[in-house]
């Protein structure tokens, strides 16, 4: 037990000072908790010995009332710097955590550790801060209050002293296996939890498709069981320690009855006397409660053993490689070199040997089948995930070499699929350039074709937006995006065309947009429509992780190869989609 408490002080930092006063405090108010009875002890030996007076009635009454107010006071002091402490620690722990997150590769969120991340914050951090955090000093209080016990037996008696240390080691082994149970239980607990979370999201995401295919009940049994499992699991944990509790009592009464037994033998051969003997009765009910609330509390400290086993989990993942100190001149060139990339998902390699430059202010066209590996390409170059194999350059130098916050704050990307927080609309813009004036906002929103309509809103650029962008059309959405990438006007562009899949009304829209967005930058292009590629200075044909041909529109098709394929196929369906062939 001493060891789990041990856990929560090595992660507490610079607010372990507190927990430490905390101690302080519950030390005094375990000494203080006790006077009473040590009180009544005097009062019981002044009137056997007649020594009672008016003047001890009035010291101990003093004294009495003194003890309960500093009691109150110790109390008041441990609860505050406890709280404190939990309270700000867990907050920096999650701050810790949204910074170690932004450092981890994107494969990481898509392989199902969505749900253990949501359980993390929502469970095991909520859990040790609101419940656990609170008990360290008591548990702590319990512990020297158990000492102080034993010491006063000590004072009673040397026997009661030994065979009370000899009963509390009875009581420990019996604890022991109690903590051994709790443990146990606590992981398929919080792991239940996890999997309760995952089923929610999962729940919640698939909604659309849920209604459509009419799978309510199907997904709702399956959500059903979740709940059924996470009730059982915690029903279970119960269960499994009710044994150990009602052994740990049956354990400390016993104990009880033996120490008042020996008192009562060890009065009877006059080697203890009545006042002394009073004391015994006055304790014994109360010697072995603390160590017994102790261990009735465990159940909480090793579910907090697993919180903290699952927290330190997400912590220990592998983040990307340590950021650089190199500071390349991305703004005055901005050439990107690809050098032998390899790339794999796992232990499935999905690039092979890509090599390929983008100069300055020119356009990269990618084409390909859908899973070809072109979008793969584009998150490499924002270093969404590291490379196994090659370089990835940018002016000669290497992208794992420069800090990831230089490379982030010079690359724009746009996707198919935007996502807006829920906020106004002028702060999800101007969340890519926050020291952006609001002028400069506006300019932005009317460069992305967007303004218009944000002022037909209710509140115009002060209209808050639902989570994700929900309350906007795809296309409105889609310009917000392009919106926030004129205001951040970085040099590089990563741009999965935007117009591949909103309807015609807004297409046009968009374009424009675009137009305004690629001005004077280097652009990379995951390519869907042939008046998009046609305008590309440069194209790659990526099949299966490869680069198949490479070269200009015209020269690609002169060649008669998979891209004049590409070309012919469109042609004949009338469709300029280049994905999803």
């Amino acid at each position: 037990m001493i060891a789990l408490m041990s856990r929560i002080l090595h992660v507490s930092g610079q607010y372990k000072g507190k927990i430490y006063q905390a101690f302080v405090c519950s030390f005094f108010k375990s000494i203080l908790s006790k006077t009473p009875l040590y009180f009544a002890f005097i009062v019981f030996e002044a009137f056997y010995y007649q020594n009672m007076n008016q003047q001890l009635c009035i010291i101990l009454a003093i004294a009495l009332v003194v003890c309960v107010i500093l009691e109150a006071v110790c109390q008041n002091f441990s609860d505050r710097f406890q709280a404190y402490a939990g309270l700000n620690m867990f907050a920096d722990m999650r701050m810790d955590l949204g910074a170690h997150l932004r450092k981890m590769p994107m494969g990481y969120f898509t392989e199902g550790n969505i749900g253990k991340i949501s359980s993390v914050l929502s469970t095991d951090m909520v859990f040790i801060e609101e419940n656990c955090m609170s008990q360290i000093a008591n548990m702590m209080n319990y512990l020297f209050t158990q000492a102080i016990m034993i010491v006063f037996m000590f004072y009673l008696n040397i026997y009661l002293g030994i065979v009370s240390l000899a009963l509390i080691g009875m009581i420990l082994l019996v604890a022991k296996k109690m903590n051994k149970v709790a443990l146990d239980n606590s992981d398929m607990r919080q792991q239940q939890s996890e999997n309760l979370t995952n089923a929610v999201l999962d729940y919640i995401e698939g909604m659309g498709v849920i209604k459509t295919y009419n799978l309510l009940g199907e997904k709702s049994k399956e959500l059903t069981d979740n709940f059924e499992k996470s009730c059982q699991a915690n029903l279970q944990f119960e269960e499994e320690l009710a044994p150990s509790h009602r052994l740990l009592g049956i354990a400390c009464g016993l104990s009880s009855a033996i120490i008042l037994a020996l008192s009562l033998y060890l009065s009877h051969y006059q080697l203890l006397s009545v006042p002394y003997l009073i004391g015994v009765i006055l304790f014994v009910f109360d010697l072995f409660a603390p160590i017994k609330a102790f261990y009735s509390q465990n159940s909480r400290l090793t579910v907090m053993n697993s919180c903290m086993d699952r927290i330190e989990d997400v912590f220990s993942q592998k983040e990307l490689l340590d950021e650089g100190q190199m500071q390349p001149s991305i703004e005055n060139h901005t050439e990107i070199h690809f050098d032998h990339v390899h790339f794999g998902y796992g232990e499935k390699e999905v690039l092979h040997d890509i090599t390929f430059t983008l100069k300055k202010n020119q356009m990269l066209a990618l084409v390909g089948f859908s899973g070809s590996g072109k979008t793969t390409i584009a998150n490499l170059l924002a270093r969404f995930w590291d490379i196994e194999q090659g370089t990835i350059k940018i002016n000669g130098v290497n992208i794992k070499d420069m800090p990831l916050s230089l490379l982030m704050d010079n690359i724009s990307m746009v996707f198919q699929r935007v996502y807006l927080f829920q906020d106004t609309i002028y702060n999800n813009i101007a969340m890519s350039r926050p020291s952006a004036s609001y002028e400069e906002v506006i300019d932005a929103a009317k460069k992305a074709r967007c303004y218009d309509f944000i002022m037909a809103l209710p509140d115009g650029f002060e209209t808050v937006v639902d989570e994700g962008g929900s309350s906007l059309s795809g296309g409105e959405k889609q310009r917000i995006s392009i919106a926030r990438c004129i205001l951040k006007d970085a040099p590089i562009v990563i741009l999965d065309e935007a117009t591949a899949s909103v309807d015609a009304d807004n297409e046009s829209y968009i374009q424009e947009a675009i137009s305004q967005l690629v001005k004077g930058k280097t652009l990379l292009v995951i390519a869907h429509r042939l008046n998009t590629i046609q305008e590309a200075d440069e194209i790659l044909v990526i099949d299966n992780g490869r680069i198949v041909e490479q070269g200009t529109h015209q020269q690609l098709l002169n060649k008669q190869g998979v891209y004049h394929q590409f070309v012919e196929l469109r042609q004949a369906k009338k469709s300029l989609d280049l994905g999803h062939i």
